[in-house]
């Protein structure tokens, strides 16, 4: 046999060790993790709590548990009581809300008042118009 000259070179050293190489793949795969996973859901936990805290007496909202209700009362800032419907009342732990379906629109001077009311004035023709059952101006028959 003879030996082929390939065989008869010597084996190169190992590489030298490159931690940037090293800690690069493992860097990127962190970053990753943070923007994909970690950051969206640390913006939810913060919506969570924000709609916790701002609960409200006539908002509808779901429990853990899967009970659908109104805010009846908000006992303290830890406890609520909902009404679930035909004096079914429970009282609960705000924690334990998984979330707000509804809340009732503000009480504004503008929407509360019908379209039609109009001035002090005109509701006071409208009382003389009511007293004497006639429209003013026009005499009784």
């Amino acid at each position: 046999m003879i030996i082929s000259p390939a065989f008869a070179q010597s084996a190169a050293g190992p590489a030298p060790f490159d931690p940037f190489g090293f800690f690069m793949p493992l860097l990127l795969v962190i970053a990753v993790f943070y923007f994909l996973v970690i950051r969206p859901q640390q913006k939810k936990m913060k919506e969570h709590n924000a709609a916790l805290s701002s609960i409200r007496r006539g908002d509808t909202i779901v429990t853990g548990g899967g009970l659908i209700g109104k805010v009846a009362k908000v006992v303290d800032e830890t406890e609520l009581l909902i009404d679930l419907g035909k004096d079914n009342q429970v009282r609960v732990i705000r924690s334990t809300i998984s979330s707000v379906l509804s809340k009732p629109d503000p009480a504004d001077e503008k929407k509360s008042k019908p379209a039609n009311d109009t001035d002090d004035k005109d509701d006071d023709k409208g009382e003389a118009k009511a007293k004497t059952g006639r429209k003013r101006g026009k005499a009784k028959k």
